[in-house]
C-alpha cells in the first residue's frame, strides 16, 4: 500500500479584514502547506497583507452569493484536506496541538 503524506490547503475568502488578518493567518501559516485567499473587493490593506503570506491571492467580483466565493477558493486548493476559515477567525494556541497525538 502506498502512503500518501497528509496535506492542508487553508481557503479563506475576505474583505476589509486589514485589522484582523495577520493575526489569523499568523495563528495558521506554519501549519498549512498552501494558502489560498480569495478577496471579494477589499479597498484596505487587506490584500496586501494576505500577499506576505501566500502568492495565491485572487480577486472574486461579488455576486451577492457567498458559497460562489468560498467554491472558488475551494476549487484553487491541491492539497488532501482543506481548512476553511473566515478572515476574523483563527486557531487558539491551545488547539494547535490537539491532533498532534492522535492516531
Amino acid at each position: 500500500m502506498t502512503e500518501h503524506p497528509m496535506t492542508i490547503s487553508l481557503c479563506m475568502i475576505v474583505k476589509n479584514e486589514e485589522q484582523t488578518l495577520a493575526r489569523c493567518l499568523d495563528s495558521v501559516a506554519d501549519l498549512m502547506d498552501e494558502i489560498i485567499i480569495v478577496d471579494t473587493g477589499s479597498t484596505d490593506q487587506t490584500k496586501t497583507i494576505a500577499a506576505r503570506y501566500t502568492d495565491r491571492v485572487y480577486t472574486f467580483d461579488w455576486n451577492d452569493d457567498f458559497a460562489s466565493a468560498r467554491n472558488e477558493s475551494l476549487d484553487k486548493a491541491t492539497c488532501s484536506y482543506i481548512l476553511w476559515l473566515d478572515g476574523v477567525g483563527g486557531m487558539l494556541s491551545s488547539s494547535r496541538g490537539a491532533g498532534a497525538t492522535a492516531g
